[in-house]
């Protein structure tokens, strides 16, 4: 069973659906509204431990009504919350309009915002989860310089570290170098590397780089050529909040169980194409009971329970 652990944001989600996008000044009638668990630590962090994973979550939550049911959605999905801060601020949201079979979202930080180097720090002194992790995994939900502090830790402590650097927001070379992977979209690529060729930075950075691209799947280096690894079919989607997220930990959870990093960036395509068949960032990533049902799963593959 691999150690993961996940340093980042936990959230509530509040979910319109609506047949028209609102012009500015607009009011329009929204099809339904539903709440339900996100944060992109939170929902990583899950994905990672449907599938099998011994996952720990570092972060905060407020002492709001929201934080306790935040961190009791933790609980029962099987996630350590020992190292999850409470705070006076509010517990973090996440505001997502649902259009077209897209998304747009608008984040409030709260209580994750608040989750300091200090904190950080204070929890490695008194706990090895970090240091006895097979990986260890954030993103840009959490503070930068909490982010920052993070990947100097794990470069000291040895212990590899995923990056997914969403929201974008740009990160020096030096920083990079220190990380096992970073995976963003091409959104996100386009703010890491502005005015860059693709594919002249996926050579910069073989086996370190991932781009993940929607529908068309995912690339990256390998140090010989540019591997081009294609998403699974899916003909109903339904909502693609979180498939990013269920990307990431699917891949942190199949590269910690010994896969190699295309058998892993598969894996973590089937995940991602499972979960936007549901509403919500988190219901739909998959167990991996339902994984081996797929029929794009390889037999070869095998996870230690």
């Amino acid at each position: 069973m691999p150690k993961i652990t996940v340093v980042g944001s936990i959230s509530t989600d509040f979910v319109v659906e609506t047949d028209k996008r609102p012009s500015m000044g607009e009011t329009v009638e929204g099809k339904s509204f539903t709440t339900s668990f996100g944060g992109k630590g939170a929902n990583q962090a899950v994905a990672s431990a449907r599938l099998g994973g011994e996952v720990h979550m570092l972060g905060a939550v407020g002492t709001d009504i929201f934080g306790e049911e935040l961190l009791n959605n933790l609980r029962e999905n099987h996630i350590f919350v020992n190292g999850v801060e409470r705070v006076t601020h509010p517990s973090g949201s996440a505001f997502i309009t649902l259009f077209a079979q897209d998304n747009s979202i608008i984040y409030v930080p709260g209580a994750n915002g608040e989750y300091t180097p200090e904190k950080l720090n204070d929890f490695v002194a008194t706990h090895s989860i970090i240091q006895n992790s097979d990986l260890v995994m954030v993103q840009n939900e959490t503070p930068e310089e909490t982010v920052q502090e993070l990947i100097q830790l794990c470069e000291e402590l040895k212990v590899p570290l995923l990056l997914n650097p969403a929201p974008a927001r740009s990160l020096n070379q030096e920083l990079i170098e220190k990380v096992a992977f970073i995976t963003p979209n091409e959104t996100e690529f386009d703010v890491l590397f502005p005015g860059e060729e693709m594919e002249t930075v996926l050579r910069t950075f073989p086996n370190k780089l991932i781009i993940t691209l929607g529908s068309k799947g995912a690339v990256y280096y390998d140090g010989e050529e540019i591997q081009e690894v294609p998403s699974t079919k899916v003909s109903n989607v339904v909502d693609t909040t979180g498939a990013g997220d269920v990307f990431n930990g699917a891949f942190a959870f199949a590269y910690s169980s010994g896969l190699k990093i295309k058998d892993s960036i598969q894996f973590a395509n089937i995940a991602a194409g499972l979960s936007i068949q549901k509403v919500g960032a988190q219901t739909g990533a998959p167990t991996l009971e339902q994984m081996k049902e797929h029929e794009d799963f390889e037999k070869a593959w095998h996870f230690k329970q």
